[in-house]
């Protein structure tokens, strides 16, 4: 004969306390069906089914009384509680996928130090943005010191912020395209004061960038396609007349570096 469980088996069991149980008898949501002659509580399989409903509810966090009435509503029988429960499955596993990809969002904008949404970067970056580039950037001069220090200072830019930096790298890239248009020569004051407003703006928002290092970077605009492209885009020729600028605005710097 199944002489049931006690309380202390049946909190086993359901991995909860005793008092847990004890409190759930007091207020009328799960009572033993029945006790020993000494007095202790003694559970059925029944009392153990409801138990296992009780604590599926609770997971999902609802009340206590709310617990009550819905296993308390004798119109509702088992296999509608299993259609319910796997309903209420299914709204938590789509919130908590939800709640895993905002987190993941939140790790990788932290990691690029960009806190913009994919929407917003598009929004501000145009439609030519592409996530991907931010991989590749870190792939690339991730273990670089002006990562780092980019990393640092981004952290903190906010939406607003980026629409400043973007405006401003506009404006460059506007004063560029004139200057071509005019046929100004890349190693005039004009040009080179372009390359040094271009320098600047990456000093000021992102990593310390010296002549050597903008040196560089002109290389890259010729080196690597899709930089190229971008500027090409802007005006035919500009790659070219950026990096010939930035070159003889380096030149300059290294020179009166040389003289102080």
């Amino acid at each position: 004969m199944d002489e049931g469980y006690t309380v202390g088996r049946l909190a086993a069991i359901a991995r909860v306390t005793v008092r847990t149980l004890h409190h759930y008898d007091r207020i009328g949501l799960l009572s033993p069906s029945d006790r020993t002659p000494a007095g202790y509580r003694r559970y059925s399989e029944a009392e153990l089914d409801r138990l296992q409903q009780i604590l599926f509810y609770r997971e999902l966090g609802f009340p206590l009384e709310e617990i009550a009435a819905i296993l308390d509503d004798r119109t509702v029988g088992p296999s509608e509680h299993l259609r319910r429960q796997r309903e209420l499955i299914g709204d938590r596993i789509r919130k908590l996928e939800e709640l895993a990809a905002a987190v993941e969002r939140a790790m990788e904008a932290r990691t690029l130090g960009i806190q913009l949404t994919p929407e917003e970067k598009f929004e501000v970056f145009g439609k030519d943005y592409q996530e991907d580039w931010e991989d590749e950037a870190q792939q690339r001069w991730g273990g670089t010191d002006a990562w780092k220090q980019s990393q640092q200072r981004t952290a903190r830019y906010t939406k607003a912020d980026w629409e400043r930096i973007k405006a401003e790298t506009d404006g460059i890239n506007d004063a560029m395209v004139a200057a071509l248009t005019a046929g100004t020569a890349p190693d005039s004051e004009q040009a080179m004061s372009v390359a040094e407003q271009h320098r600047r703006h990456i000093g000021l928002n992102f990593y310390d960038c010296g002549p050597q290092m903008h040196r560089c970077l002109g290389d890259m605009y010729l080196a690597d396609p899709r930089f190229t492209e971008t500027y090409e885009k802007l005006a035919p020729g500009l790659a070219q007349w950026l990096r010939d600028a930035i070159h003889a605005n380096a030149d300059r710097l290294e020179r009166e570096q040389q003289q102080d």
